[in-house]
């Protein structure tokens, strides 16, 4: 028996409104701190601090499936879960994938950014470009009446056309009072298949691109998922609410704001 999904109320919608906000603060505190040099221990520990003493929100990913850290450090051929450590200073070519999620009043928002370091090479920075594009094109699709199939078609549409891969293990998923609820939201598939979107719907749309082959491969820590060929992979992710014409951006950040990205898209956006 598939696990029921959690339709959100107006007073549920608002909670999770403003931990996706509060969320977007932290990555807006994080840009001016991300830069070669900095540990991604170090990193991890500035937005324990800020989340918690800053904000009065507690880091939602700590204690989750025993995990210690507030965040995902994703560096390079790193997929997702990569684990903060004190002896991994970013270097100037690198990019890394910041996964967060924050509580605010028991209602959860996940998000993550790339992070491109200065003299990260042409192809690292289109791939970042690509896999952001690929999420939004996911994202354009979410309305209600569409379906799951829909947002994952897009993204493997999209990235497929580039000529990288999409990760398949690992997917969107939904989130409210707990940090993955149903449905599962993969980044591919076929148009009018899967779970139909209603409105009061929210979850995340996170996909996994890979820059060489899809495959990929735990390292003996448990948790940092790398690609097997040691090529490079990148990550973007936002939480989505199905609203009654379209859909919120939650965690939309206001840099993104800036750059003309919309919080909300409806029907008529998406067409």
């Amino acid at each position: 028996m598939k696990p029921e999904i959690t339709i959100k109320d107006a007073a549920a919608q608002e909670k999770m409104r403003h931990a996706g906000q509060l969320l977007a603060q932290v990555f807006k505190m994080l840009d001016a701190e991300i830069r070669p040099g900095i540990t991604t221990m170090e990193i991890n520990d500035l937005v324990e601090d800020y989340i918690v003493n800053d904000l009065q929100a507690r880091p939602a990913s700590k204690g989750q499936y025993g995990y210690q850290y507030v965040l995902n450090s994703s560096v390079n051929e790193v997929v997702c879960h990569g684990v903060p450590k004190a002896n991994q200073p970013l270097k100037s070519s690198d990019i890394v994938n910041i996964d967060i999620t924050l509580e605010k009043d028991g209602y959860i928002a996940d998000s993550s950014k790339m992070y491109v370091l200065p003299e990260a090479m042409p192809l690292a920075r289109k791939l970042v470009k690509v896999t952001t594009q690929a999420m939004w094109k996911g994202i354009e699709q979410v309305r209600p009446g569409a379906h799951l199939g829909d947002i994952g078609s897009a993204i493997q549409t999209y990235v497929e056309s580039h000529g990288y891969s999409v990760v398949r293990e690992y997917c969107g998923h939904g989130i409210g009072q707990e940090m993955h609820e149903a449905p599962e939201v993969t980044h591919y598939g076929l148009p009018n298949t899967g779970v139909q979107l209603r409105e009061g719907m929210t979850f995340t749309i996170e996909p996994m691109i890979n820059q060489g082959s899809a495959k990929i491969k735990t390292k003996k820590d448990g948790w940092t998922v790398i690609t097997r060929d040691k090529k490079l992979s990148a990550q973007t992710e936002h939480t989505i609410l199905v609203t009654e014409d379209g859909c919120e951006v939650l965690t939309l950040r206001e840099e993104e704001e800036t750059a003309g990205l919309p919080r909300y898209l409806n029907a008529k956006d998406a067409s």
